[in-house]
């Protein structure tokens, strides 16, 4: 677990925690002086009843939704990397605001959020698991219009499975309320959302209209698919908490050369030969890291899946698992508006193609290059981005397993501490073949970069 020093005690009110502290005082109708004071956390209103906080929920609603919201990137067409992490962040933010007016500790991200206007709605005791419900199910079906049947079916079924023993006490008034605002949240993240670039990404991720410029060292497409430019524009869409994609901008590549003691050549060498005598650990790093879109919920799903998994473990809250969300959500959608708007200014050459015109015409990576230009490393900026927020929640000398890929038989790979996890996933695109390593190293520094100013945006209330 994390070290307790890298975290702040007052910040750390798990539900788990909360009721070891407080208890749980009786509902109903009897009288306050039966009732006795108020537990921290709850507000006595009209008729005896305790208003709960979302602080005093667990967190299974939320890991439950984005469980699902990882099968639904990985099997409905159109979500590539860029499109899931767009997503992911919507539904966090959606989420975040839906239970967020319950809370005194956490404040709306209406005023900090560019063109976010969601109305905060007065607290007339909701039910927040049910609110998180609401909203969840109602963003999914508004994010993936085009998913199969039977993924619709999915979240019909996920939204009708949460009449938990929490709401036997609650009105069937605050039960309808609860939706309607749920409801309501989604609909109004989702109009913003349609107003960022992005929308209905899934449908044109290879736009007929870009022209990739041509000459020495810059991208062209690549084996075997030899698809065209993934999501060319993607850099200019509006981002969350960065000012825009040339925000925390990367160290540029090395000098493009053909010449064989210069550093460009060394460095496509050095990936050659990273593939060929690679190591049985390296290769299975490289596999497990390589998060392929549609066998996979694509790399930021894979971060969504590590952030569930310490939810899990710290038995958090609704309203922890809100803010763990939505920070994760906005850390990876920037990451690759950022990531992306460095690509297509450098556009630089795969080591793929470098490597068969002057090294080995018949040398193939490990993994598949996919279809966009070298510098830099998607994998890089976006896990650095995510494993900053993880580390500034819950310390960065974390303990943990990661689970992610037990269903298709990979073994869980250990981890002490958050920047270890995302100097692996960088790492892997060199033992995959995939990327030279300026490309790999500026793409952490980009990462962490974004990361630490989704980790500044001011989510908590000032004492």
């Amino acid at each position: 677990m994390a070290a307790d020093s890298a975290r702040d005690p007052a910040n750390d009110m798990t539900r788990r925690r909360f009721l070891g502290r407080a208890g749980v005082a009786a509902g109903g109708t009897a009288s306050l002086a039966m009732m006795g004071p108020a537990p921290v956390g709850r507000v006595l209103i009209a008729g005896g009843e305790w208003r709960d906080r979302p602080e005093e929920f667990d967190a299974a609603v939320p890991t439950a939704w984005f469980d699902l919201s990882r099968t639904l990137v990985r099997t409905t067409p159109g979500f590539t990397p860029p499109v899931a992490s767009r997503a992911f962040a919507y539904i966090g933010v959606t989420l975040y605001e839906a239970v967020v007016p319950g809370s005194r500790r956490y404040r709306s991200l209406r005023r900090v959020l560019p063109g976010l206007h969601v109305r905060q709605s007065a607290d007339h005791g909701l039910h927040w698991p049910t609110v998180a419900n609401s909203a969840l199910a109602s963003m999914m079906r508004l994010l993936f219009p085009t998913t199969s049947d039977g993924n619709k079916a999915a979240i019909d079924a996920l939204e009708a499975s949460f009449p938990d023993r929490s709401r036997r006490r609650v009105k069937r008034s605050t039960l309808s309320r609860s939706v309607d605002h749920g409801r309501s949240v989604a609909r109004t993240v989702f109009e913003w959302s349609s107003t960022d670039g992005g929308h209905e990404g899934y449908l044109r991720n290879f736009p007929t209209d870009y022209v990739p410029p041509v000459g020495p060292g810059l991208w062209v497409p690549t084996p075997p698919a030899f698809q065209p430019a993934l999501q060319p524009f993607w850099g200019t869409n509006r981002c969350f908490a960065i000012a825009s994609g040339a925000a925390c901008p990367p160290a540029p590549p090395s000098a493009y050369s053909e010449d064989t003691s210069s550093g460009f050549f060394a460095e496509a060498r050095e990936v050659y030969d990273a593939v060929n005598n690679r190591t049985p650990e390296q290769e299975a790093i490289a596999l497990f890291w390589s998060d392929d879109p549609g066998v996979t919920a694509t790399p930021p799903g894979h971060s969504v899946s590590i952030a569930t998994q310490i939810l899990r473990l710290e038995r958090a809250s609704l309203m922890e698992a809100a803010e763990t969300y939505a920070k994760l959500g906005l850390a990876v959608a920037d990451a690759f508006v950022a990531c992306w708007h460095a690509k297509y200014r450098y556009n630089l050459v795969r080591p793929i193609t470098y490597i068969q015109s002057l090294i080995d015409s018949d040398w193939l990576p490990l993994l598949n290059t996919p279809p966009f230009p070298e510098h830099t490393s998607g994998h890089s900026v976006q896990s650095r981005a995510a494993f900053q927020v993880l580390a500034n929640l819950f310390g960065d000398r974390y303990s943990f397993d990661d689970h992610t890929h037990d269903e298709r038989g990979l073994a869980p790979r250990h981890f002490d501490a958050f920047s270890q996890c995302a100097d692996e996933a960088a790492i892997s695109r060199l033992y995959g073949g995939i990327h030279f390593r300026p490309a790999i190293d500026a793409g952490l520094a980009q990462g962490r970069c974004i990361g630490r100013t989704v980790s500044s945006l001011p989510f908590r209330r000032r004492r």
